[in-house]
């Protein structure tokens, strides 16, 4: 049960670093443009 003093802190930095990022790349736009890849994919421009 000691380990759990570790486990638990470690465990709520590793969270809140994914929440930052998810933040971050919000903030940045990483999501603008969900069907912008997948339509380039399709299309070929020659």
């Amino acid at each position: 049960m000691d380990v759990l003093i570790y486990l638990i802190p470690i465990a709520l930095f590793l969270g809140l670093l994914g929440l930052a990022a998810f933040l971050w790349s919000l903030r940045n736009g990483q999501f603008e443009d969900l069907d912008g890849a997948a339509e380039r994919v399709l299309f070929d421009e020659d």
